[in-house]
């Protein structure tokens, strides 16, 4: 039986790794688990996203993967240590990728970052973007209302853009020129992201670095998945499974129109 790379999110947000890593690995086999029951994660206190991720994981590891991506960008930063020490397996991030992908892209070694409450407050990307480079000034964001936005499916509102607009307003007169999702879920409010910044912002999305770094392990491991394999990927979600069902649909569209999917909700 062909093991699968196990995703998880908060909910929804990880699909937009999940959708990179199918474009970049289309043999490989997918395990997503979204916790749309209990998203957010930005609010929580510390000692809950680490308990919620630990519970995901064993639950994920019955399916026998060979590595497990925390597509959480606050579960990166809060539990990543808890998981890498409960499992044998390679655990990957999505906060260092983030951070090597700015440092490539940016001009003016002035970098912003947004994401949750958790993640901003965690200081886990000015970390890891000055321990490679020590000089770079760091601007970062906490954006709690975009996440509620897209677990609602709101992403292409009206509604979505204002609350963009609202929440970016800080950082619209800054000197930066690139800006780091810090929040898988950001991807799906890239289109009205990026006209708020402007053209001189470069968007840095962690997903296409991270689905890169998957390869990479994978490669040196001898565990790419065979040419000619055919996939069937798995979808769980704790919440709403019709919601969760339309909204993966929707983002994940040709990747997943000839591969078989099973979807499924799931009580941990």
């Amino acid at each position: 039986m062909q093991q699968a790379i196990a995703i998880l999110d908060s909910g929804v947000g990880g699909l937009t790794v999940v959708r990179e890593v199918m474009r970049q690995l289309p043999q490989e086999k997918v395990i997503y688990f979204g916790d749309t029951a209990r998203t957010p994660y930005g609010p929580r206190q510390a000692e809950e996203v680490v308990e919620f991720t630990l519970q995901i994981v064993q639950y994920l590891t019955q399916f026998n993967p060979k590595m497990v991506v925390i597509a959480c960008n606050t579960a990166t930063a809060l539990a990543v240590r808890a998981i890498r020490a409960s499992v044998t397996i390679p655990v990957l991030g999505v906060i260092h990728p983030g951070a090597r992908a700015a440092i490539k892209s940016t001009r003016n070694g002035r970098v912003g970052v947004i994401g949750t409450e958790n993640t901003i407050k965690s200081g886990a990307y000015q970390h890891a973007l000055q321990m490679i480079s020590p000089n770079l000034k760091v601007e970062s964001l906490a954006c709690p209302h975009l996440v509620p936005i897209v677990e609602q499916g709101l992403f292409r509102s009206a509604e979505a853009w204002e609350t963009v607009r609202t929440s970016l307003a800080p950082l619209r007169t800054s000197s930066i020129d690139c800006l780091i999702l810090g929040c898988t879920h950001y991807p799906f409010l890239s289109e009205a992201i990026s006209e708020v910044m402007g053209t001189g912002v470069k968007l840095i999305n962690s997903a296409e670095e991270t689905a890169r770094e998957i390869s990479a392990i994978l490669y040196h491991r001898g565990q790419l998945a065979a040419s000619g394999d055919v996939p069937v990927h798995q979808f769980f979600c704790s919440g709403d499974p019709a919601k969760f069902q339309h909204i993966a649909q929707e983002w994940l569209g040709d990747q997943i129109a000839h591969t078989p999917v099973v979807w499924q909700m799931a009580r941990l």
